[in-house]
Order: structure tokens, then C-alpha cells, then sequence
């Protein structure tokens, strides 16, 4: 079974945040929640409560076929901030793990810690001086470059999703997604 880490903190994006986790189990994939901070439980960035599976430190030593990042802010910083996490991004990135960040998370995360660097990508308007070495695709609401994704923000949170889960589980299980969910 595909495997993917979804790690959130407090101020991830509540759309993208529950888009990613519902269309990556949707179809098919084992879908592990994680908190970047010492309790399960985090406040996303509209206020939303979400409760993950575990704390990142429980499955630091796991390999997953990909880790994807919501955006929102401060959520990002969050990320960027958790060593941890950016240990696990580089050694799944050597691996050639699927990468994928979206809204402000490919400048704050990626862009921060040299994931883009040399690669195609997009993000959320106005935070695109953050992804350092990268080039700046402003009109595709996703890109793909080697084993990163990124997604632009709220409104592109199911293309995103349904990008991650096409490049994991095929165009065929991806087109039976969209379609029960009317994509």
C-alpha cells in the first residue's frame, strides 16, 4: 500500500490540510496524520480543530512514498521550523520521494531549505521570493519538476491532491476519485 505523511501544526490551512488527507485515503493510499508539535491536536489557520494520528516524532524513522505539506500561515512556519521534519524531507528527497507543498509551504518549507533549487514551481501570490533557486511558474495552479509538487493555494487544494494521488496510485484510481467527487 502507498504510504504518505501529512504533517500539520498549528495555523496549517484547514482546506488543504483535509483535502490532501481525504483525496490521498480516498484513493487508497495509507494516509498518516502528523503533528509537528508535542500534542495531537492543532488549531488550523481558520480556526478549524484537527486531531492527528500521531506526533512526528512516533514515526521519524518510517519511510513513506511521499510527505506532503499544507500551506497557511503560520502553519508554514511551523513546518519550516521542525527539524525533525526537514531531517525526514532530505532523507525521503535522496530516496526521490515524492515531495509536495502547497500555498505557502514551497517558499516557507521548501524555498527555506533548498528543495526548489534548480526546479519549477509555484506557490501562494506574494510569498515567491521564498523559493530560492527555483523558477517561478505564476500561471499553473500546480507543477511538477522531478519528485516535487507544488500547488498555489486554497482553491487548487483538490487539483493538488488529485496531482499527488495521480503520481502515487495512477491515472486510473485518480480518474475514479475525480469523478466521485465530481471533478
Amino acid at each position: 500500500m502507498t504510504t504518505v505523511l501529512v504533517p500539520i501544526a498549528n495555523g496549517s490551512e484547514d482546506i488543504e490540510a483535509i483535502t490532501i488527507i481525504d483525496v490521498l485515503r480516498r484513493g487508497g493510499a495509507e494516509v498518516t496524520v502528523a503533528s509537528v508539535h508535542e500534542e495531537k491536536q492543532i488549531q488550523a489557520a481558520n480556526g478549524t480543530n484537527i486531531v492527528a494520528d500521531v506526533l512526528l516524532t512516533d514515526v521519524a524513522e518510517h519511510m513513506y512514498d511521499a510527505i506532503v505539506l499544507p500551506g497557511g500561515m503560520p502553519g508554514a512556519e511551523h513546518l519550516r521550523d521542525c527539524k525533525l521534519l526537514i531531517d525526514m524531507l532530505e532523507k525521503h528527497d535522496i530516496q526521490d520521494a515524492l515531495l509536495a507543498a502547497i500555498c505557502a509551504s514551497p517558499a516557507v518549507v521548501f524555498g527555506a531549505h533548498g528543495f526548489v533549487m534548480d526546479k519549477q514551481a509555484t506557490c501562494y501570490p506574494g510569498f515567491e521570493e521564498g523559493l530560492k533557486g527555483a523558477e517561478y511558474i505564476a500561471d499553473q495552479p500546480v507543477v511538477m519538476d522531478d519528485n516535487i509538487i507544488t500547488g498555489q493555494g486554497p482553491a487548487m487544494a483538490m487539483a493538488f491532491s488529485l496531482a499527488v494521488l495521480a503520481n502515487l496510485q495512477g491515472i486510473e484510481k485518480t480518474q475514479e476519485v475525480a469523478q466521485g467527487l465530481l471533478c
